[in-house]
């Protein structure tokens, strides 16, 4: 596992040390957040802040795991969703910041972006030894064949897990802690999954790949962190928040997880959930659900710092995480070969 030590820690010191000089450089090519009118109105304070914070997460995880990675296919799955994906979020923080406004890519764009993405992740996955169509749902212990829909079953798990980041990502911190906390779990299963595989060549080199690309991106994604907690020196913008989505789901994807990712990306789940139930409810009666939606912004309006949102979504992330684990550890692990 040294490997995955070095990665996570050089990612982590990079991102570190480069941060100040980076911040410097988006602020002084103008590169600030823009604002919606619509959002909570202490967020307007933060118009300017320096975005697309992203490219410092990807650049510091990237480039380690380059360097120390065996090149498996299930790992180059991973890295080619998360770059896919920091890429449609580079061009919508690129387009926000050119129009001078919060209006980015077009969501139709966005989703024919991400199938393309899809696309280019299945030609790779059915490169691997493992590769197969079918989906493990835990304690009901159904092994589900989903033949030629399992395709259209990744872009839902790929788009569903972006889309839920880039709702989470409204407050400094909150985005970037729950991601932390979401790849620690994947790294733990790639790390006892590593355990138990047993002998090299017997799919642990797999394991220990997948181990190293997790700890490169929580120690670039720590490392910003560092300057993206409240009061935020720079914001993640979509390059970092669709970056880190398109990594979580690639995780699951990769560890045959996917239905797990119900719990590990939950604060996800609940973040998109809320938004869709506030739609519906003032679209069929005319009445929010919320007092404002995504739901951290509800307690946002009810008089919670952020600080003290992003801490109790960690802990509910936390929650979440550990219980998605513990259901890895009962009902995956006969799956991993000895």
């Amino acid at each position: 596992m040294v490997p995955v030590l070095i990665a996570g820690l050089l990612a982590m010191v990079a991102a570190v040390v480069i941060g100040p000089k980076f911040i410097e450089t988006l602020r002084h090519r103008n590169l600030g957040q823009q604002i919606r009118a619509e959002g909570p109105a202490a967020h307007v304070v933060k118009q300017g802040t320096p975005t697309m914070g992203g490219l410092l997460i990807v650049a510091t995880a990237v480039v380690p795991f380059l360097v120390l990675s065996q090149y498996t296919a299930e790992a180059l799955t991973v890295l080619t969703v998360t770059l896919g994906c920091a890429a449609i979020g580079f061009a919508d923080d690129y387009l926000k910041l050119r129009r001078r406004r919060s209006l980015g890519l077009p969501g139709r764009w966005k989703m024919i972006l991400l199938a393309a993405v899809t696309l280019v992740a299945a030609v790779i996955l059915q490169q691997t030894a493992a590769f197969e169509t079918s989906i493990y749902v835990p304690v009901a212990g159904w092994d589900l064949d989903l033949g030629f829909l399992f395709y259209p079953f990744l872009f839902v798990v790929i788009a569903g897990t972006v889309n839920g980041a880039n709702l989470t990502d409204g407050i400094d911190g909150l985005a970037a802690g729950t991601a932390t906390i979401m790849l620690l779990t994947f790294l733990a299963i790639a790390g006892i999954s590593w355990i138990r595989s047993g002998a090299p060549g017997n799919r642990s080199d797999v394991y220990l790949d997948i181990a190293t690309l997790a700890a490169a991106l929580i120690g670039g994604t720590i490392g910003f962190l560092w300057y993206n907690a409240f009061p935020a020196e720079v914001f993640m913008g979509d390059t970092g928040s669709m970056a880190l989505g398109g990594a979580i789901a690639g995780f699951a994807i990769v560890t045959g997880t996917e239905i797990l990712l119900l719990l590990i990306g939950g604060i996800f789940v609940i973040e998109v959930l809320s938004l869709i139930i506030q739609v519906v409810s003032f679209k069929r009666t005319g009445k929010r659900v919320f007092l404002m939606a995504p739901i951290h912004h509800h307690f946002e309006m009810k008089a919670w710092s952020e600080t003290k949102v992003m801490v109790r979504f960690w802990i509910v992330c936390a929650i979440l995480c550990a219980s998605g684990f513990a259901l890895f550890y009962r009902d995956f692990l006969k799956f991993v070969e000895h």
